[in-house]
């Protein structure tokens, strides 16, 4: 089984440590840190690239939209997404 891709450059790590940042004070307690920075990364670097900077700032709507999306529908042992769900900020 191929082996999900964690390499990010240091310019996506900066930029979803600044969604994570977003996403706390948008919905405090609603997502455990780890795992969706993890479900962030892991969509965007196999096989559903993210426009990360513009997910960062979208409107409240767009923004919940994706996130919550990835974070549901987001395969854990592939890093790829389900349920034909495709994130309005896909490259």
């Amino acid at each position: 089984m191929k082996q999900i891709n964690w390499n990010t450059t240091k310019e996506d790590d900066e930029i979803i440590r600044k969604i994570m940042k977003r996403v706390h004070k948008e919905f405090p307690n609603l997502f455990e840190h780890i795992e969706l920075s993890m479900d962030i990364t892991a969509c965007h670097l196999n096989g559903n690239k993210l426009r990360l900077e513009d997910l960062f700032n979208a409107d409240e709507f767009n923004f919940s939209h994706d996130i919550l999306g990835i974070s549901m529908n987001i395969n854990r042992e592939t890093g790829k997404l389900n349920n034909c769900f495709v994130p309005r900020f896909s490259a």
